[in-house]
This record gives C-alpha cells, structure tokens and sequence, in this order.
C-alpha cells in the first residue's frame, strides 16, 4: 500500500502567518504538522509515500527531505493549482499505478493514528468477499453542514455521500483520511467540477457507490482536528503537550520552578522563572523572569524576559520582552514583542513571521 500526503493549498485561514510558510508546517508542540502525518504512515507501515505540494513545495521539501529520517522514501508532486482532492487523484496517478492507498490531509491530525484503519482494509481484502474499493473515517459532528456528510444504509454500508449538505442525512462527517483501490481513478476521471471549481472527492466517492462499488467505512476512536485555523490549531497543541513526558535537559536554575509535564530541550535556559506545564521549550531557547503557563509551545533560539503566557504557541527565533499576559496565541517566526508604555490585562495574538508589536 501507498501513501499521499495533500499539501498543497494556500493556507489563508491562517494567514498572516501563511503569507511567508506553509500550514503544514506550522508547529504542534513543536513539530510540523506535517511530520505527525508522515509518523503515522510509517508506524502503519507504509513506507513509499508522495506528498503533494503547491506554491510553497520548496519549503516542504527542504523539511522532509527525502524522507529517510522518518524511514520512509518521498516522492514529490506538482499540483499547478488548489484544484480539488480528487485532482491531487489525478495528478498523482503515474505515482499510484493500480495499487491501494492512503490519502492524508496534510494539516488534520488523528488520536489514533491510521494504523487501525490501514488493517481493517487489508482484512477485508484479505478475506475476499464484499470487496471495498474505498474506506472512509467517520465522526458525528455538530455541525455536519459544513462537512462531507455520509448516510449509511441498514447493513452499515455507505449508500450516500454527499458535501456541505443544507438538509444533512446524517450528522456523519467525512474525517480527512481515506483508503482507495485503482477504481478511484476511474471516478475522478468521471466528476465534473463543483460549483467551487474543484473536484471534490466527496463527488468521487459518491460516483463509486452509484457505480455499483462498494465503500466501507470505520467511526473515528479519538479526537479529530484539522488545524487550518488559530483556535484548532491551539487546541490540537493543547492535546498534543497532555500526552508528553516530562523531560529536562537543559538548564534550570535554583530560583526557577518547572511543574508537571514539561519537555526543556537541550541548550535551553530557564532562570528565574516558572513553567507550569503541560509545555515544552525549545533548544537554545533562554526564558528568563518569566512565567510560562499551560499549555505552551516556545520554539527554539527564542528569548522570553519579564513575561507571561499560556496556551499558546511561539515559533521559533522570537523575543517577547516585559510584556503583560498573553494568551491563546499563535506568533510566527522572529517576531518580537516588547512593552509600550501602557499596559493591559491580557493580549490575544496571532502574529505573522517577522513581525514586531508594541504591547500596551
């Protein structure tokens, strides 16, 4: 079996901050996105994967390289335009060939993995009778019009699909993993555009069902979340940092507190400060007469003096100075944040690469 990755796209939920980087390589607890997908592929065993990438392909490939640190072999694929998932199909169909694969939202991240998933494909394969053409991940969500939304018929099979419902049949939501067989080539070579102007791959899945092929389907176990906006991509932190392990190795002094589950990296500094964790703070990092609360991701080589945070995530190469709090907040690279006068209670951010802001 094969992987794809989708990372392409221009990010503009995020922007400012996709102005100068790509979405899926903004840091959850201090590592891209994009790198828990390409873990999760691996810890699946799937070991040959494309990535497909848009404008910012050169970022991605200079992250991943040829992806031989994660014991995997990368191929990259050009997608001239933000064109639809089922034409990420279509361009990377000379990669595929006629084998079996999974297709991966490059900025969603899954609790449990695609492991489980992955296996009870091949044992349906395996066993010969009823033979899926396609898996799909399913959630209940609140709001399923804005979703892929699935309706399952009496024997638990997938007989409707259909996306961004007004009257949704079911509150079922298409999660952003999928496993296909070569049959899904002949369907997105079939769809027409949507009124978006994309090919949408709910459009491919649905031509399969109504072609007489046969989806199958397995509920999500665990959290779900696609980081493509400021306040998902905190709180997928926020559940990434309550799974870590506490680990100090860089340097604390003896006027400093670090409480709970907190990562310190190598070459960091905390000096006469408090982490309270769930954190973690990069390599090289000096946090000093600073008070780092829940919650927090602070990149490397950063400084942070005469501060507060929580719940937040700093990129790295960043100075924030003599500041009042600040919280659920996301600032890019090298920005620098330093003391106005003024000050207030408590600032809410998010803040492109480079840039620098007076807080009052």
């Amino acid at each position: 079996m094969k992987g794809l990755i989708l990372s392409g796209g221009a990010g503009t939920r995020l922007r400012p901050l996709t102005h100068t980087r790509a979405k899926q390589l903004v840091p959850i607890a201090n590592k891209p996105v994009l790198f828990y997908g390409i873990e999760d592929m691996a810890d699946a065993g799937i070991t040959d994967m494309a990535i497909v990438v848009g404008d910012t392909w050169q970022e991605i490939q200079d992250a991943v390289g040829d992806g031989s640190r994660f014991g995997v072999r990368v191929t990259y694929i050009r997608q001239d335009a933000p064109l639809g998932l089922a034409h990420c199909v279509l361009v990377a169909r000379g990669f595929l060939g006629d084998d079996c694969f999974v297709m991966y939202l490059g900025d969603n991240m899954l609790e449990q993995g695609v492991g489980q998933f992955v296996e009870q494909f091949e044992q349906g394969r395996e066993k010969g009778a009823s033979l899926s053409q396609a898996q799909i991940l399913l959630t209940p969500v609140d709001n399923p019009s804005s979703f892929g939304v699935a309706e399952l018929g009496p024997e638990g099979d997938v007989v409707n699909l259909v996306e961004k419902p007004a009257d949704p049949p079911s509150n079922l939501a298409l999660v952003g993993v999928y496993i296909f067989d070569s049959a899904i080539h002949e369907a997105v070579a079939a769809i027409e555009p949507s009124t978006r102007g994309e090919l949408e791959i709910t459009d491919a899945i649905d031509w399969l069902i109504q072609n007489g092929y046969r989806v199958s389907h397995q509920l999500l176990d665990g959290w779900w979340i696609d980081t493509g906006k400021k306040d998902p991509l905190l709180e997928c932190n926020r559940l990434v940092l309550d799974t870590m392990v506490r680990r100090v190795e860089g340097a604390v002094d003896d006027a400093s507190r670090v409480e709970g589950r907190v990562v310190v990296s190598e070459g960091a500094k905390i000096v006469n400060s408090t982490v309270r964790g769930p954190a973690v703070i990069g390599a090289n990092t000096l946090i000093e007469n600073t008070f780092i609360g829940p919650y927090t991701s602070i990149g490397e080589e950063c400084v942070i003096n005469d501060a507060e945070l929580d719940h937040s995530v700093v990129l790295e190469g960043c100075r924030i100075e003599g500041t009042s709090r600040i919280t659920d907040s996301l600032i890019g690279q090298h920005v620098q944040v330093t003391r106005s006068p003024e000050r207030r209670q408590a600032s809410r951010l998010m803040l492109g690469d480079h840039s620098h802001l007076e807080l009052g």
